[in-house]
């Protein structure tokens, strides 16, 4: 299972864009992160066209299957889809990686049991603007 943002484990944070132009001021080789919405197609369909890693936020199941068909890196996904998503993504094969936002580290098991690939708390998340 990934932990990204838990004050045990280092991981690599993930930066939070909001238009082409905060893509700039992230560091190389750094993965982003994008909110699926149609504002946001430019934004996702540059970074797929770039190869460019990058973590979507999706809300429904078909925001899920746009994002592994954009090519990204990791789908987030609160709580309540975790469980679909992640028996979608091994039924499809998806590349990949289905995560869900959490806050608290007792939910950490409760991911694991449902065999969720990964979990992000928000400290991982880090805002960029232009």
């Amino acid at each position: 299972m990934l932990l990204f943002g838990h004050r045990f484990i280092t991981s690599k944070p993930f930066y939070h864009i909001f238009d082409l132009e905060s893509i700039e001021h992230t560091p190389p080789s750094s993965t982003l992160y994008v909110e699926f919405c149609e504002t946001n197609l430019d934004i996702i369909g540059h970074l797929s066209l770039n190869a460019i890693p990058f973590a979507l936020s999706v809300q429904t199941i078909n925001e899920l299957i746009y994002g592994e068909n954009f090519g990204a890196s990791y789908l987030v996904v609160d709580q309540k889809l975790a469980k679909t998503a992640q028996s979608i993504a091994e039924n499809y094969l998806f590349d990949a990686k289905i995560l869900t936002h959490i806050t608290k580290d007792e939910t950490i098991e409760e991911m694991a049991l449902l065999g969720i690939d990964g979990v992000i708390f928000p400290e991982a998340i880090i805002k960029i603007n232009a």
